[in-house]
């Protein structure tokens, strides 16, 4: 067993600090900080509201993560076809795979590390009342699990293509899809004409969704499932683009 994950995890050391050696991981999470505060304490209206809770700070998270998570997950595999560097990585004595994987994983611990320093806002939250902190840990795992199908869907991209900003865009337009496809205005949208099943089937494919579901502090299985599956199979996908396109 340490044999088959070992590989992972030495590219994921390898890929961690990378981002920490360069400005990359800094700027990220300023940025990301940031943000959180402006969506929470200006557009969220938290101190007008009345209430101790952190629901203006997880209602953002998905349109936050709309181009914040892109932004990181864009030079996953584009910058090392850019530079040549893949070559070299796919000489190295792991499985594509592990490569994969560990390279998910790296950028997925700094989005983790990133909304683990939001932890001012849960004490400001804890010091103004007494909110359910159980739901609030749980909205943190769901943030955490939709942070990681962006950036699933991000690597896949990111492999199609050596042009960073493409795959930004790609990114975007996917994760876009994903999430809105959960919204009022698309769900009103077919109620009127589409029969229950398919606006139920619409609903289910959504970030929005599943995300709201665990925000609200109930972990259902159903919802940790679909972030499981959702990871998985862009990952799987991105293993299948990288070993297709690796002489190119």
């Amino acid at each position: 067993m340490k044999q088959a994950i070992s590989p992972s995890l030495t590219v994921f050391k390898r890929e961690l600090w990378s981002y920490f050696s360069t400005p990359l991981a800094y700027v990220f999470i300023v940025i990301f900080l940031v943000m959180n505060g402006i969506f929470t304490f200006d557009l969220g209206g938290f101190y007008i509201r009345g209430q101790a809770d952190l629901q203006p700070f997880f209602n953002f998270h998905p349109w936050l993560y709309l181009f914040m998570i892109p932004a990181l997950a864009m030079g996953l595999w584009s910058d090392e076809r850019k530079e040549g560097t893949i070559e070299l990585l796919m000489t190295l004595p792991i499985r594509l795979r592990d490569a994969v994987i560990g390279k998910f994983l790296a950028a997925w611990a700094l989005s983790g590390i990133a909304l683990l320093l939001t932890f001012p806002i849960w004490i400001t939250v804890n010091y103004l009342g007494a909110p359910d902190n159980g739901v609030i840990f749980a909205a943190y795992l769901g943030s955490w699990l939709m942070a990681g199908g962006f950036l699933a869907i991000g690597s896949c991209m990111s492999a199609i293509t050596r042009n960073a900003v493409i795959a930004f865009i790609l990114t975007v337009a996917i994760c876009f899809v994903f999430v809105s496809s959960g919204s009022a205005i698309v769900l009103n949208a077919f109620s009127g004409w589409a029969p229950q099943f398919l606006s139920d089937a619409i609903a289910g494919l959504s970030f929005l969704t599943h995300f709201d579901a665990i925000s609200k502090g109930v972990l259902d299985v159903r919802d940790l499932l679909f972030f499981a599956i959702v990871i998985g199979a862009w990952l799987f996908a991105s293993a299948i683009v990288i070993e297709i396109k690796k002489a190119n």
